[in-house]
C-alpha cells in the first residue's frame, strides 16, 4: 500500500490557479467518490484506493492510500481534468509526496505550521470537516483512517504543549493592517461585510473594535447576516442591493463559497463615479475570488486578494522560531511512529495466512481425536496422539522447506527457523 498526498498550496500557486482547483465544501463527497473511480479505472490500479480531499483558500490537496505504482501522476491528472483544466498548466504548481512525506506535512499542515498563519487554528476544524466528508462518502479506509486520527492528535498536541499560535497575527487582524496603512484611521469609514462565515465574522470582530461610521453586512442568508451584524453593532443589507448601493461604501471585504465573482467590473466603475472619485479599498479573501481582477485597474481603487497579506500575517515569526522547532520535533517523533504502524499492517497478511493453516491443521487433528474418543480410546492416548499429531503438522512445512533448500537459501533457513519457534521458557 503507497500513501501519497498531492496538492498546491498558496506558496507553489498564485490564487488564479488555486481557484480553478478549489472545492466546495459540498462538493467533496462527489469529488471523492469520482477520484476513486478515477483511480479503479486506472489500468495501473484494478482497486478503488482510500481517498480524502483537503480544499481552503489556501490549499487544495488529495490524499490517498493506494497499490497503484503511478497514482502519483494519475492524481494530477484527475485535478486537471475534474476542474477542467489543462495538466500542463497545472502540473507546474504540484507538490507529490509519497508515504512518510505525505504523513509528515498532513501533521504539519493539522499544527499550522504550513498555513500562511503561522500557528493559525482554523485548519484544523477544516481539516475536521473535509475528513469527515470524505469519510461518509466512502473514502476513508484502515490506512487513511488511522493517519487522520493521529493527524488530530499530533495537532493537540503541539497546540497544547507548544506556543506555535502566540503572537501570531490573523488574517482579519492584517486585514485591519491593510486598510490602516493606506487610509491611516478606520474612524469615519463605512464598511461593508459581504459573506457571513468564519472569516468574515473574525474580520467584523477586528473592525469594529476600530469605530467605523458604520458596519453592514450582506449576505444570502439574512439569519446569518443578522446574527453577525448584532454581535459586531452593525446593519444587514440584502446582496441584491449591491449594485445600487456600493458607491456608500469606503471599504469592502468579501468571502463567499460563491463559484463565479459577484462583485464585476462595471458595478465597481459605477460605483466610483457615484463616489465621484472619492478612493475605496476592496478586500477579496474568497478562492474562488468574489472579485473580477481586472477591477485593479481602476483608478482611486484599491483591490487586495488573499495573496496579498502574506506580509503582514508572518510578523512575529521569528519570536515563534522555538516553538516551531518544538513542534516539528514532535512531528518527526509521531511520523516515525505511525510508519512503525504502516510496515507493521504489511505483515499483517501473512499472520492471517499462519493463522488459518495454523486452523485448518487443529481441525483437522481434532476431528481424529474425537473419532478416537467416539470408540472409547483411552483418554491418555487421545491427548498424547493430538499433542504430538498437532506439532508434527505444524513443523511439516518449515521441515520440508529446510530439506529442499541448498547452499545460501539453507543456511538462511537454518538461522531463521530456530528463531521463529523457540518456545518462552
Amino acid at each position: 500500500m503507497q500513501l501519497f498526498a498531492v496538492g498546491l498550496n498558496h506558496t507553489t500557486a498564485p490564487i488564479a490557479v488555486r481557484e480553478k482547483v478549489a472545492f466546495q465544501i459540498d462538493q467533496i463527497g462527489d469529488a471523492v467518490a469520482a477520484a476513486r473511480a478515477w483511480f479503479q479505472k486506472d489500468d495501473s490500479c484494478g482497486c478503488a484506493c482510500e481517498t480524502a480531499i483537503l480544499s481552503t483558500c489556501n490549499r487544495t490537496e488529495l490524499y490517498a492510500a493506494c497499490h497503484a505504482t503511478d497514482s502519483v501522476a494519475s492524481t494530477a491528472h484527475f485535478l486537471a481534468d475534474y476542474h477542467g483544466i489543462s495538466y500542463a498548466s497545472l502540473r507546474p504548481h504540484l507538490y507529490a509526496l509519497p508515504h512518510d512525506k505525505a504523513v509528515r506535512h498532513a501533521f504539519r499542515v493539522a499544527s499550522g505550521l504550513d498555513s500562511m498563519v503561522l500557528g493559525e487554528p482554523q485548519i484544523l476544524g477544516q481539516m475536521k470537516e473535509t475528513v469527515r466528508q470524505s469519510d461518509a462518502a466512502g473514502g476513508l479506509g484502515t490506512y487513511l483512517h488511522q493517519m487522520f486520527q493521529r493527524t488530530f492528535a499530533v495537532a493537540k498536541e503541539v497546540r497544547s504543549t507548544t506556543d506555535i499560535g502566540a503572537s501570531s497575527i490573523s488574517m482579519a487582524a492584517a486585514a485591519v493592517k491593510m486598510v490602516l496603512r493606506e487610509y491611516g484611521e478606520i474612524t469615519g469609514k463605512h464598511v461593508l461585510f459581504i459573506g457571513a462565515g468564519e472569516m468574515i465574522g473574525l474580520c467584523a470582530t477586528h473592525f469594529a473594535a476600530q469605530n467605523p461610521a458604520s458596519l453592514t453586512i450582506a449576505n444570502r442568508t439574512r439569519e446569518r447576516s443578522e446574527a453577525l451584524a448584532h454581535r459586531v453593532g452593525g446593519k444587514v443589507m440584502r446582496l441584491a442591493e449591491l449594485p445600487e448601493a456600493m458607491s456608500q461604501f469606503d471599504i469592502v471585504i468579501s468571502c463567499t463559497a460563491s463559484t463565479l465573482p459577484i462583485i464585476g467590473l462595471g458595478m465597481v466603475e459605477r460605483a466610483i463615479n457615484a463616489r465621484q472619485h472619492k478612493p475605496i479599498f476592496l478586500l477579496d479573501l474568497a478562492v474562488p475570488r468574489d472579485m473580477e481582477p481586472e477591477i485593479g485597474r481602476l483608478d482611486n481603487v484599491s483591490l487586495h486578494t488573499v495573496d496579498d497579506i502574506a506580509l503582514d500575517v508572518m510578523a512575529g515569526l521569528e519570536n515563534r522560531q522555538a516553538a516551531v522547532i518544538q513542534a516539528e520535533a514532535i512531528i518527526e517523533s509521531r511520523v516515525q511512529s505511525f510508519m512503525h504502524w504502516v510496515d507493521g499492517r504489511s505483515v499483517v497478511p501473512a499472520i492471517q495466512d499462519l493463522r488459518d493453516n495454523g486452523e485448518v491443521l487443529r481441525q483437522k487433528v481434532l476431528a481424529r481425536a474425537q473419532k478416537m474418543l467416539a470408540r472409547g480410546d483411552d483418554i491418555n492416548t487421545v491427548l498424547d496422539m493430538l499433542s504430538k499429531g498437532i506439532t508434527a503438522k505444524f513443523l511439516h512445512g518449515p521441515k520440508r522447506a529446510l530439506r529442499q533448500s541448498h547452499g545460501d537459501e539453507r543456511a538462511r533457513l537454518a538461522e531463521l527457523l530456530p528463531q521463529l519457534f523457540r518456545t518462552t521458557r
